[in-house]
Protein backbone atom coordinates (compact mmCIF):
# COMPACT_ATOMS: atom_id res chain seq x y z
CA UNK A 1 0.00 0.00 0.00
CA UNK A 2 2.97 2.31 0.73
CA UNK A 3 4.35 1.84 -2.55
CA UNK A 4 0.59 2.54 -4.26
CA UNK A 5 1.09 5.97 -2.28
CA UNK A 6 4.39 6.40 -3.20
CA UNK A 7 4.01 6.13 -7.11
CA UNK A 8 0.74 7.63 -6.95
CA UNK A 9 2.17 10.63 -9.31
CA UNK A 10 2.73 8.45 -11.95
CA UNK A 11 -0.74 7.66 -12.23
CA UNK A 12 -2.18 11.20 -13.04
CA UNK A 13 -1.44 14.88 -14.00
CA UNK A 14 -1.52 18.06 -12.40
CA UNK A 15 -4.25 19.32 -14.92
CA UNK A 16 -6.26 16.94 -13.76
CA UNK A 17 -7.89 16.53 -9.90
CA UNK A 18 -9.21 13.53 -8.23
CA UNK A 19 -12.39 13.37 -9.68
CA UNK A 20 -10.85 13.78 -13.35
CA UNK A 21 -12.00 17.20 -13.99
CA UNK A 22 -10.10 20.08 -15.36
CA UNK A 23 -7.31 21.83 -12.63
CA UNK A 24 -6.52 24.88 -13.77
CA UNK A 25 -3.28 26.20 -13.04
CA UNK A 26 -2.71 29.34 -11.42
CA UNK A 27 1.46 29.05 -11.73
CA UNK A 28 3.09 31.92 -8.84
CA UNK A 29 4.82 34.84 -10.54
CA UNK A 30 8.32 33.27 -11.42
CA UNK A 31 12.13 35.26 -10.79
CA UNK A 32 15.22 35.04 -10.71
CA UNK A 33 18.50 34.96 -13.21
CA UNK A 34 17.07 31.91 -16.27
CA UNK A 35 13.46 34.22 -15.94
CA UNK A 36 15.39 37.57 -17.14
CA UNK A 37 17.07 35.47 -19.87
CA UNK A 38 14.14 34.05 -20.73
CA UNK A 39 12.11 37.92 -21.29
CA UNK A 40 15.26 38.85 -22.98
CA UNK A 41 15.05 36.01 -25.53
CA UNK A 42 11.15 36.29 -25.46
CA UNK A 43 11.42 40.01 -26.47
CA UNK A 44 14.11 39.46 -29.85
CA UNK A 45 11.73 36.67 -30.45
CA UNK A 46 8.42 38.41 -30.18
CA UNK A 47 9.88 41.46 -31.99
CA UNK A 48 10.94 39.05 -35.01
CA UNK A 49 7.56 37.66 -35.19
CA UNK A 50 5.73 40.89 -35.31
CA UNK A 51 7.97 42.09 -37.74
CA UNK A 52 9.22 39.57 -39.56
CA UNK A 53 5.55 39.68 -42.39
CA UNK A 54 6.14 43.29 -42.77
CA UNK A 55 9.85 43.32 -43.53
CA UNK A 56 10.77 43.33 -47.29
CA UNK A 57 13.70 42.81 -49.56
CA UNK A 58 13.75 43.77 -52.88
CA UNK A 59 10.37 43.87 -52.96
CA UNK A 60 10.14 40.24 -51.16
CA UNK A 61 8.39 39.50 -47.62
CA UNK A 62 10.79 38.48 -45.52
CA UNK A 63 8.69 35.68 -44.50
CA UNK A 64 5.35 34.36 -47.04
CA UNK A 65 3.94 31.11 -46.73
CA UNK A 66 0.91 31.17 -49.08
CA UNK A 67 -0.50 27.82 -49.27
CA UNK A 68 -3.44 29.15 -51.45
CA UNK A 69 -1.36 30.59 -53.90
CA UNK A 70 1.23 28.48 -53.64
CA UNK A 71 3.88 31.64 -52.88
CA UNK A 72 6.32 31.01 -50.12
CA UNK A 73 9.47 33.77 -49.24
CA UNK A 74 12.01 32.35 -46.90
CA UNK A 75 14.56 35.18 -45.95
CA UNK A 76 13.44 37.27 -48.46
CA UNK A 77 13.93 34.31 -51.88
CA UNK A 78 10.98 33.76 -53.04
CA UNK A 79 9.88 30.08 -53.42
CA UNK A 80 8.13 28.13 -55.73
CA UNK A 81 5.91 24.53 -55.97
CA UNK A 82 8.75 23.75 -58.42
CA UNK A 83 11.23 24.05 -55.42
CA UNK A 84 9.29 21.39 -53.16
CA UNK A 85 12.40 19.01 -53.09
CA UNK A 86 13.83 22.07 -51.54
CA UNK A 87 11.38 22.43 -48.81
CA UNK A 88 11.72 18.38 -48.36
CA UNK A 89 15.09 18.57 -47.59
CA UNK A 90 14.64 21.53 -45.24
CA UNK A 91 11.93 19.52 -43.30
CA UNK A 92 14.20 16.43 -42.98
CA UNK A 93 17.04 19.02 -41.57
CA UNK A 94 14.17 20.68 -39.12
CA UNK A 95 13.84 16.67 -37.61
CA UNK A 96 16.89 15.41 -37.72
CA UNK A 97 18.01 18.88 -35.90
CA UNK A 98 15.08 18.93 -33.74
CA UNK A 99 15.76 14.92 -32.78
CA UNK A 100 19.78 15.89 -32.03
CA UNK A 101 18.54 18.90 -29.98
CA UNK A 102 16.16 16.83 -28.14
CA UNK A 103 18.59 13.60 -27.27
CA UNK A 104 21.53 16.15 -25.53
CA UNK A 105 19.11 19.04 -24.01
CA UNK A 106 15.71 17.33 -23.77
CA UNK A 107 12.27 19.59 -24.63
CA UNK A 108 14.62 23.15 -23.75
CA UNK A 109 12.91 24.73 -27.09
CA UNK A 110 9.74 24.54 -25.80
CA UNK A 111 10.11 26.86 -22.75
CA UNK A 112 12.70 29.61 -24.16
CA UNK A 113 11.57 29.62 -27.96
CA UNK A 114 8.19 28.12 -28.55
CA UNK A 115 5.61 30.78 -29.35
CA UNK A 116 2.85 28.72 -27.51
CA UNK A 117 5.43 29.44 -24.46
CA UNK A 118 6.22 32.89 -25.30
CA UNK A 119 3.07 33.91 -25.71
CA UNK A 120 1.63 32.46 -22.71
CA UNK A 121 4.05 33.03 -20.40
CA UNK A 122 5.68 36.34 -21.68
CA UNK A 123 2.33 37.97 -22.72
CA UNK A 124 -0.84 36.34 -21.61
CA UNK A 125 0.24 35.30 -18.42
CA UNK A 126 2.05 39.09 -17.65
CA UNK A 127 -1.26 40.42 -18.50
CA UNK A 128 -3.21 38.28 -16.13
CA UNK A 129 -0.43 38.85 -13.18
CA UNK A 130 -1.34 42.64 -13.80
CA UNK A 131 -5.46 42.43 -13.73
CA UNK A 132 -5.92 39.92 -11.49
CA UNK A 133 -2.22 39.47 -9.42
CA UNK A 134 -0.45 36.65 -8.39
CA UNK A 135 -0.93 33.09 -7.33
CA UNK A 136 -2.58 33.67 -4.25
CA UNK A 137 -4.70 36.77 -5.34
CA UNK A 138 -5.74 34.35 -8.83
CA UNK A 139 -7.01 31.48 -6.23
CA UNK A 140 -8.71 33.88 -4.27
CA UNK A 141 -10.49 35.76 -6.71
CA UNK A 142 -11.48 31.93 -8.84
CA UNK A 143 -13.26 31.15 -5.43
CA UNK A 144 -14.59 34.64 -5.05
CA UNK A 145 -18.46 35.04 -5.46
CA UNK A 146 -19.29 37.00 -8.87
CA UNK A 147 -19.36 40.41 -7.06
CA UNK A 148 -18.46 43.95 -8.58
CA UNK A 149 -14.95 43.25 -8.46
CA UNK A 150 -14.80 39.42 -9.82
CA UNK A 151 -16.81 41.05 -12.75
CA UNK A 152 -14.70 44.06 -13.03
CA UNK A 153 -10.82 42.11 -13.05
CA UNK A 154 -12.48 38.80 -15.89
CA UNK A 155 -13.99 41.01 -17.72
CA UNK A 156 -10.98 43.23 -18.34
CA UNK A 157 -8.70 40.71 -18.41
CA UNK A 158 -11.05 39.01 -21.17
CA UNK A 159 -10.81 42.31 -23.19
CA UNK A 160 -7.56 42.75 -23.17
CA UNK A 161 -6.97 38.94 -23.97
CA UNK A 162 -8.86 39.30 -27.07
CA UNK A 163 -7.59 42.39 -27.99
CA UNK A 164 -3.84 40.60 -28.10
CA UNK A 165 -5.30 37.56 -29.54
CA UNK A 166 -6.58 40.10 -32.85
CA UNK A 167 -3.11 41.32 -33.27
CA UNK A 168 -1.98 38.21 -33.35
CA UNK A 169 -4.39 37.22 -35.59
CA UNK A 170 -3.49 40.10 -38.09
CA UNK A 171 0.29 39.21 -37.83
CA UNK A 172 -0.56 35.00 -37.99
CA UNK A 173 -2.78 36.27 -41.04
CA UNK A 174 -0.17 38.98 -42.70
CA UNK A 175 2.00 35.47 -42.88
CA UNK A 176 -0.26 33.54 -45.28
CA UNK A 177 -2.04 36.56 -47.40
CA UNK A 178 0.76 38.81 -47.30
CA UNK A 179 1.43 41.60 -44.89
CA UNK A 180 -0.17 44.12 -48.20
CA UNK A 181 -3.42 42.80 -47.94
CA UNK A 182 -3.47 43.13 -44.43
CA UNK A 183 -2.09 46.80 -44.37
CA UNK A 184 -4.68 47.24 -46.98
CA UNK A 185 -7.35 45.76 -45.03
CA UNK A 186 -6.43 47.82 -41.90
CA UNK A 187 -6.48 51.08 -44.45
CA UNK A 188 -9.42 50.36 -46.67
CA UNK A 189 -11.73 49.42 -43.37
CA UNK A 190 -12.86 46.09 -42.34
CA UNK A 191 -16.17 46.51 -44.07
CA UNK A 192 -14.06 46.64 -47.44
CA UNK A 193 -13.02 43.28 -46.73
CA UNK A 194 -15.89 41.28 -45.03
CA UNK A 195 -14.60 37.86 -45.98
CA UNK A 196 -10.93 38.84 -44.22
CA UNK A 197 -12.87 40.07 -41.66
CA UNK A 198 -14.93 37.18 -40.83
CA UNK A 199 -11.12 35.13 -41.44
CA UNK A 200 -9.21 37.35 -39.07
CA UNK A 201 -12.28 36.59 -36.29
CA UNK A 202 -12.16 33.26 -36.72
CA UNK A 203 -8.25 32.89 -36.03
CA UNK A 204 -8.94 35.17 -33.06
CA UNK A 205 -11.49 32.79 -31.91
CA UNK A 206 -8.87 29.98 -32.03
CA UNK A 207 -6.11 31.82 -30.62
CA UNK A 208 -8.23 33.28 -27.78
CA UNK A 209 -9.40 29.21 -26.96
CA UNK A 210 -5.72 28.41 -26.48
CA UNK A 211 -4.60 31.44 -24.81
CA UNK A 212 -7.65 31.79 -21.90
CA UNK A 213 -8.77 28.45 -21.20
CA UNK A 214 -6.62 25.47 -23.22
CA UNK A 215 -3.31 26.85 -21.85
CA UNK A 216 -0.91 24.12 -21.26
CA UNK A 217 -3.00 21.48 -22.39
CA UNK A 218 -1.70 22.51 -25.91
CA UNK A 219 1.71 21.66 -24.56
CA UNK A 220 0.54 18.16 -22.37
CA UNK A 221 -2.23 16.88 -25.51
CA UNK A 222 -1.88 18.37 -28.53
CA UNK A 223 1.94 19.10 -29.11
CA UNK A 224 3.56 16.24 -30.58
CA UNK A 225 7.60 16.97 -29.42
CA UNK A 226 5.88 16.44 -25.77
CA UNK A 227 5.45 12.89 -27.16
CA UNK A 228 9.04 12.66 -29.02
CA UNK A 229 10.58 13.77 -25.81
CA UNK A 230 9.67 10.47 -24.37
CA UNK A 231 10.86 8.48 -26.95
CA UNK A 232 14.28 10.58 -27.54
CA UNK A 233 15.42 10.96 -24.13
CA UNK A 234 17.63 9.00 -21.73
CA UNK A 235 19.79 8.91 -18.45
CA UNK A 236 22.87 10.91 -20.88
CA UNK A 237 20.20 13.83 -21.92
CA UNK A 238 20.51 17.28 -19.89
CA UNK A 239 17.19 18.44 -18.81
CA UNK A 240 15.53 20.59 -15.78
CA UNK A 241 16.01 17.77 -12.91
CA UNK A 242 15.86 17.91 -9.37
CA UNK A 243 19.45 16.23 -7.50
CA UNK A 244 17.28 13.56 -5.65
CA UNK A 245 20.57 12.41 -4.19
CA UNK A 246 21.55 15.81 -2.42
CA UNK A 247 17.62 16.76 -1.82
CA UNK A 248 16.44 13.06 -0.37
CA UNK A 249 19.62 12.43 1.95
CA UNK A 250 19.20 8.51 3.38
CA UNK A 251 15.67 9.74 5.72
CA UNK A 252 13.80 11.81 2.19
CA UNK A 253 13.02 15.46 2.57
CA UNK A 254 11.87 17.15 5.41
CA UNK A 255 10.84 21.05 6.58
CA UNK A 256 13.12 22.87 7.77
CA UNK A 257 13.51 23.67 11.20
CA UNK A 258 15.49 25.84 13.15
CA UNK A 259 18.85 24.84 14.82
CA UNK A 260 18.63 21.54 13.46
CA UNK A 261 21.62 19.44 12.21
CA UNK A 262 20.25 17.92 9.21
CA UNK A 263 23.05 15.48 8.53
CA UNK A 264 22.72 13.74 11.17
CA UNK A 265 19.10 13.23 11.10
CA UNK A 266 20.06 11.79 7.76
CA UNK A 267 17.68 14.35 5.50
CA UNK A 268 18.05 16.03 2.36
CA UNK A 269 18.44 19.61 1.34
CA UNK A 270 14.91 19.91 -0.11
CA UNK A 271 12.80 21.54 2.54
CA UNK A 272 9.91 20.50 0.94
CA UNK A 273 8.50 24.03 0.30
CA UNK A 274 6.76 23.43 -2.80
CA UNK A 275 7.54 26.21 -4.65
CA UNK A 276 9.27 24.29 -7.58
CA UNK A 277 5.67 23.59 -7.32
CA UNK A 278 3.92 26.51 -7.01
CA UNK A 279 6.18 27.94 -10.18
CA UNK A 280 5.11 25.36 -12.35
CA UNK A 281 2.93 26.74 -15.58
CA UNK A 282 1.94 22.47 -15.68
CA UNK A 283 1.21 21.75 -11.99
CA UNK A 284 3.83 18.78 -11.70
CA UNK A 285 6.73 18.43 -9.07
CA UNK A 286 9.70 18.21 -10.88
CA UNK A 287 10.92 16.34 -7.96
CA UNK A 288 8.91 13.26 -9.37
CA UNK A 289 11.62 13.18 -12.59
CA UNK A 290 10.98 13.97 -15.53
CA UNK A 291 7.72 13.88 -17.01
CA UNK A 292 6.21 14.28 -19.92
CA UNK A 293 4.51 17.67 -19.02
CA UNK A 294 7.91 19.08 -18.14
CA UNK A 295 8.34 22.22 -20.96
CA UNK A 296 12.49 23.16 -19.15
CA UNK A 297 10.85 26.88 -18.60
CA UNK A 298 13.11 26.93 -15.45
CA UNK A 299 10.94 28.46 -13.23
CA UNK A 300 11.60 26.12 -10.84
CA UNK A 301 15.18 26.53 -10.65
CA UNK A 302 15.15 29.93 -9.51
CA UNK A 303 12.40 29.30 -7.41
CA UNK A 304 14.86 26.67 -5.96
CA UNK A 305 17.69 28.49 -5.73
CA UNK A 306 16.48 31.34 -3.98
CA UNK A 307 15.04 29.16 -1.32
CA UNK A 308 18.25 27.51 -1.46
CA UNK A 309 20.10 31.11 -1.02
CA UNK A 310 17.45 31.71 2.50
CA UNK A 311 18.27 28.52 3.48
CA UNK A 312 21.95 28.60 3.34
CA UNK A 313 22.57 25.67 1.26
CA UNK A 314 24.09 25.54 -2.07
CA UNK A 315 22.32 26.27 -5.33
CA UNK A 316 21.96 24.05 -8.08
CA UNK A 317 19.47 21.20 -6.31
CA UNK A 318 16.87 21.41 -8.81
CA UNK A 319 19.39 22.81 -12.37
CA UNK A 320 19.95 21.22 -15.86
CA UNK A 321 21.95 17.73 -15.47
CA UNK A 322 21.54 14.85 -16.66
CA UNK A 323 20.16 11.48 -14.41
CA UNK A 324 23.72 10.08 -14.94
CA UNK A 325 24.87 13.25 -13.32
CA UNK A 326 23.23 13.01 -10.49
CA UNK A 327 23.14 9.62 -9.87
CA UNK A 328 26.63 8.20 -10.99
CA UNK A 329 28.36 11.88 -11.31
CA UNK A 330 29.15 11.16 -15.23
CA UNK A 331 29.70 14.20 -17.16
CA UNK A 332 28.06 14.86 -20.88
CA UNK A 333 29.61 12.45 -23.81
CA UNK A 334 29.10 12.88 -27.31
CA UNK A 335 28.09 8.72 -27.91
CA UNK A 336 27.65 6.83 -31.09
CA UNK A 337 23.74 7.74 -31.34
CA UNK A 338 24.88 11.38 -31.01
CA UNK A 339 27.66 11.10 -33.40
CA UNK A 340 25.09 9.36 -35.75
CA UNK A 341 22.54 12.41 -36.07
CA UNK A 342 24.91 14.46 -36.33
CA UNK A 343 26.56 13.26 -38.91
CA UNK A 344 23.07 12.49 -40.89
CA UNK A 345 22.65 16.48 -39.83
CA UNK A 346 25.71 17.67 -41.43
CA UNK A 347 25.14 15.75 -44.79
CA UNK A 348 21.50 17.02 -44.79
CA UNK A 349 22.38 20.68 -44.30
CA UNK A 350 25.40 19.86 -47.05
CA UNK A 351 23.06 18.45 -49.72
CA UNK A 352 20.53 22.10 -48.90
CA UNK A 353 23.13 24.46 -49.17
CA UNK A 354 24.20 22.70 -52.45
CA UNK A 355 20.40 22.54 -54.06
CA UNK A 356 19.85 26.39 -53.11
CA UNK A 357 23.08 27.37 -54.81
CA UNK A 358 22.24 25.23 -58.02
CA UNK A 359 18.55 26.57 -58.25
CA UNK A 360 17.51 27.88 -61.30
CA UNK A 361 16.20 31.76 -60.85
CA UNK A 362 14.07 30.82 -64.46
CA UNK A 363 12.47 27.59 -64.57
CA UNK A 364 10.58 26.61 -68.48
CA UNK A 365 8.70 23.91 -69.17
CA UNK A 366 7.87 23.22 -72.56
CA UNK A 367 5.32 20.05 -73.51
CA UNK A 368 3.90 19.00 -76.84
CA UNK A 369 0.34 19.77 -77.27
CA UNK A 370 -2.39 16.85 -75.68
CA UNK A 371 -3.89 15.81 -78.76
CA UNK A 372 -2.10 17.18 -81.84
CA UNK A 373 -0.14 14.73 -84.36
CA UNK A 374 3.48 15.82 -86.09
CA UNK A 375 2.48 17.76 -89.33
CA UNK A 376 4.98 16.65 -92.03
CA UNK A 377 5.96 18.12 -95.71
CA UNK A 378 8.32 16.63 -98.15
CA UNK A 379 11.60 17.97 -96.03
CA UNK A 380 10.20 18.91 -92.84
CA UNK A 381 8.25 17.92 -89.37
CA UNK A 382 6.54 20.45 -87.28
CA UNK A 383 4.91 20.09 -83.62
CA UNK A 384 3.22 22.55 -81.79
CA UNK A 385 4.11 23.38 -77.51
CA UNK A 386 3.01 24.78 -74.61
CA UNK A 387 5.31 26.85 -73.02
CA UNK A 388 5.59 28.03 -69.32
CA UNK A 389 8.18 30.71 -67.71
CA UNK A 390 8.10 30.82 -64.24
CA UNK A 391 10.32 33.75 -62.71
CA UNK A 392 11.52 33.36 -59.76
CA UNK A 393 13.86 36.20 -59.56
CA UNK A 394 12.89 40.11 -58.02
CA UNK A 395 13.04 41.87 -62.01
CA UNK A 396 11.26 41.77 -65.00
CA UNK A 397 12.62 39.48 -67.66
CA UNK A 398 12.36 41.06 -71.25
CA UNK A 399 12.40 39.94 -75.22
CA UNK A 400 13.20 35.95 -73.84
CA UNK A 401 13.68 34.04 -77.02
CA UNK A 402 14.05 30.31 -77.25
CA UNK A 403 16.39 28.02 -79.81
CA UNK A 404 16.84 25.16 -80.48
CA UNK A 405 20.41 23.71 -79.47
CA UNK A 406 21.04 20.07 -79.65
CA UNK A 407 19.46 20.63 -83.63
CA UNK A 408 18.98 22.08 -86.67
CA UNK A 409 15.77 23.44 -86.70
CA UNK A 410 13.62 26.69 -86.40
CA UNK A 411 11.22 27.53 -83.42
CA UNK A 412 8.48 30.38 -84.04
CA UNK A 413 6.74 31.83 -80.71
CA UNK A 414 2.91 32.71 -81.41
CA UNK A 415 2.83 36.14 -80.18
CA UNK A 416 6.37 36.77 -80.86
CA UNK A 417 9.22 37.69 -77.92
CA UNK A 418 7.90 36.52 -74.26
CA UNK A 419 8.83 38.99 -71.23
CA UNK A 420 7.50 37.39 -67.60
CA UNK A 421 7.22 39.37 -65.13
CA UNK A 422 8.97 39.32 -61.19
CA UNK A 423 8.62 36.66 -59.73
CA UNK A 424 5.80 35.65 -62.28
CA UNK A 425 4.43 32.78 -65.24
CA UNK A 426 3.99 33.52 -68.58
CA UNK A 427 2.57 30.85 -70.44
CA UNK A 428 2.46 30.71 -74.29
CA UNK A 429 2.92 28.37 -77.73
CA UNK A 430 5.22 28.11 -80.44
CA UNK A 431 5.93 25.33 -83.20
CA UNK A 432 9.50 23.46 -84.14
CA UNK A 433 9.83 23.14 -87.26
CA UNK A 434 13.50 20.34 -88.51
CA UNK A 435 14.69 18.99 -91.10
CA UNK A 436 13.65 15.28 -91.73
CA UNK A 437 17.41 14.57 -92.53
CA UNK A 438 18.16 16.20 -89.00
CA UNK A 439 16.14 13.56 -87.79
CA UNK A 440 17.18 10.17 -86.34
CA UNK A 441 14.13 8.35 -84.61
CA UNK A 442 10.52 8.96 -84.68
CA UNK A 443 11.00 10.41 -81.03
CA UNK A 444 13.94 12.51 -80.51
CA UNK A 445 14.91 14.46 -77.56
CA UNK A 446 15.73 17.90 -78.01
CA UNK A 447 17.90 20.00 -75.67
CA UNK A 448 16.20 23.90 -75.89
CA UNK A 449 17.54 26.98 -74.71
CA UNK A 450 15.77 30.19 -72.80
CA UNK A 451 17.47 33.89 -73.91
CA UNK A 452 17.09 37.03 -72.75
CA UNK A 453 18.51 39.91 -74.89
CA UNK A 454 20.79 36.98 -76.18
CA UNK A 455 21.91 35.66 -72.83
CA UNK A 456 21.41 32.43 -72.17
CA UNK A 457 19.83 31.94 -68.87
CA UNK A 458 18.18 28.66 -68.67
CA UNK A 459 17.67 25.12 -70.64
CA UNK A 460 15.07 22.63 -70.84
CA UNK A 461 14.62 19.50 -72.80
CA UNK A 462 11.24 17.94 -74.77
CA UNK A 463 10.42 14.97 -76.88
CA UNK A 464 10.58 15.97 -80.74
CA UNK A 465 7.95 13.20 -82.68
CA UNK A 466 7.98 12.59 -86.72
CA UNK A 467 7.65 9.47 -89.26
CA UNK A 468 8.60 6.09 -88.54
CA UNK A 469 11.74 5.83 -90.69
CA UNK A 470 12.15 2.95 -92.31
CA UNK A 471 15.81 2.16 -93.15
Amino acid sequence: MGEQVKERFRDSIGTIDESGKRNFIFPKKPKGKLYNYRTYVSWFLLAFLLAAPFIKIKGNQFLLFNVIERKFHIFGFPFWPQDFHLLVISLLVSVVFVILFTVVFGRIFCGWMCPQTIFMEMVFRKVEYLIEGDRSKQIKLEKQAWDAEKIRKRVTKWIAFFLISFIISNVFLAYIIGSDEVLAYITEGPFAHIGLLLKLLAFTAVFYFVFAWFREQVCIIVCPYGRLQGVLLDNKSINVAYDFVRGEGDNGRKKLRKDENRDELGHGDCIDCKQCVQVCPTGIDIRNGTQLECINCTACIDACDEIMDKSGFERGLIRYASENDIEKKEKFKFNARLIAYSVILTILVGVLITMLFLRNDVEATILRLPGQTFQSTETTVKNVYTVKLINKTTEDIDDVEIKLISHEGEIIMVGGPLNVKKQGLKEGTLFIEINKKDLNSSKEKLKIGIYSKNKLIETTSTNFTGPLKIN
